[in-house]
């Protein structure tokens, strides 16, 4: 592949996809966030695409499902009627997409097909750098811990608010689980460590006193979003973004919502539960 350097910690982008899909994997896990720009996609090609990556979960929020494939959810700030045809101002705040499953995201893929003339990008943090950037003693420190995680935004609880996580019905609400993950995480392909939804869907530590827990999170949190692990995508249309969730954390930015943003997005799991 001919591909070309996002930033100067990671991140690539390329303008074809190529034939050998191994070499595709490969960039993608070394590059932990790879841009193929001007794709043309109908959205069974595109769901067909995400599949080599893993197999997809339909995201909780049924009602943005794509009307032909549930696997596709619609990202968008667009109304039809004066309803809304997708999710706006989903995850503006720095998450881990699906860390409150039991099994977690691999990759998630978004596919642009409405950009707005102002805003909309994707900033990523990169958790591996995150971590080997810790002090001995921080490592040492949470080694062995257990994040307790749930569908939501530790920062923001505000239903009314644009950073709050996407709000579920009632019935969506009763399908989410408490779920645990190490705070540090071998990465399940490369096998480096990084550290793990230290911000967004992660509430608490197990066995530690929630004040604790919570003073610790925030520390790990503003030490991982920092600007020097972050990199800034700008789209295109027909530009799609596939990104590694176990070595990342990711935001979306808050866009004018009378300017309209489309994207599709897909998210595949992890192949099998950890031991």
């Amino acid at each position: 592949m001919r591909l070309r350097k996002l930033s100067e910690g990671f991140g690539a982008e390329a303008e074809e996809i190529p034939a050998d899909f191994r070499s595709l994997w490969d960039a993608f896990f070394a590059s932990q966030v790879l841009v193929l720009r001007k794709q043309s996609f109908t959205p069974g090609a595109y769901l067909a695409f995400a599949r080599r990556f893993g197999r997809p979960e339909p995201h909780v929020i049924e009602q943005f499902h794509h009307p032909e494939h549930a696997d596709i959810l619609i990202l968008s700030n667009v109304r039809k009627d004066g309803e809304p045809t997708g999710l706006a101002d989903a995850g503006t705040y720095f998450h881990t997409d699906y860390s409150y499953l039991e099994v977690p995201a691999r990759a998630t893929l978004l596919y642009s097909i409405q950009v707005p003339k102002q805003g909309g990008d994707t900033l990523f943090a990169d958790q591996y750098a995150a971590y080997d950037g810790l002090t001995s003693g921080m490592k040492k420190r949470i080694e062995n811990l257990e994040a307790l995680h749930h569908y939501g935004n530790r920062d923001d609880l505000d239903r009314g608010s644009r950073t709050v996580a996407s709000v579920l019905t009632g019935e969506q609400e009763k399908k989410m689980a408490w779920v645990r993950h190490p705070v540090v995480r071998a990465h399940p392909v490369t096998g480096r460590k990084a550290l793990y939804a230290v911000s967004g869907s992660s509430f608490g530590i197990e066995g530690m006193p929630q004040d604790e827990a919570l003073d610790l999170l925030d520390e790990l949190k503003a030490h991982a979003t920092q600007q020097k692990y972050q990199c800034r995508l700008e789209y295109g249309v027909g530009d799609v973004v596939i990104w590694d969730n176990a070595s990342l954390l990711h935001s979306a930015t808050l866009t004018d919502p009378d300017d309209p943003r489309t994207l599709w997005r897909i998210t595949v799991k992890e192949e099998r539960e950890r031991s």
